[in-house]
């Protein structure tokens, strides 16, 4: 009785068998297999296209657009402010999301009439859409609060269509959620292909 091992041996060594004797079909195989393997590997660790769902970005991003999604970035370093990022759902959605950093660890973020304030100071959001500018909305007063470590605070572009941490709710207590936790974070959203 042999062990997986030298059964994985003896396979190994029977395609490069095959693959000494018949170059042409084996050799397409064998290249194709490890093109697979390459991408596969590519696309779980370094970058993976993906598609805006709603227009909760806009119009920074538009629905349907296709960008890339950078999973090396943030490995290596913590999101910035002003940086658009993909994140698992801190609500329990089944996708997802990509928002824009607003506040980082340590911030104390405010906002006044939909107008945001970062450690009390304005800030000037050329790329925010508002569709109800005369309504105030859920999420439009909030704080001043603090940005716990290992959390980030979060808005899409089009603030009156978008859930994020102004309007988050824990969904088993109800109470609002008002960030999001680094580990949720999958990567930084970056050009349109």
């Amino acid at each position: 009785m042999t062990s997986p091992t030298s059964e994985v041996g003896l396979v190994i060594g029977k395609l490069l068998i095959a693959y000494r004797m018949k170059p042409n079909i084996t050799r397409i195989i064998v290249i194709i297999a490890i093109t697979l393997s390459v991408i596969a590997g590519a696309r779980k660790y370094i970058i993976e296209p993906i598609y805006i769902a709603s227009e909760s970005m806009e119009p920074t991003l538009y629905k349907n657009h296709r960008l890339f999604l950078d999973k090396i970035t943030y490995k290596i370093r913590k999101p910035n402010r002003g940086e658009i990022i993909s994140f698992k759902s801190p609500v329990k959605e089944n996708h997802d999301s990509v928002k824009r950093v607003i506040a980082i660890e340590g911030d104390i973020i405010q906002l006044e009439n939909k107008k945001v304030y970062i450690n009390n100071e304005p800030q000037i959001e050329i790329y925010v859409k508002y569709t109800r500018a005369n309504e105030i909305l859920k999420g439009d007063n909030l704080g001043p609060i603090k940005v716990p470590a290992g959390h980030i605070f979060v808005l899409g572009d089009n603030r009156d269509n978008s859930e994020d941490s102004a309007s988050w709710k824990n969904p088993e207590t109800g109470e609002p959620l008002y960030f999001l936790e680094l580990s949720l974070v999958t990567g930084k959203v970056r050009g349109i292909y």
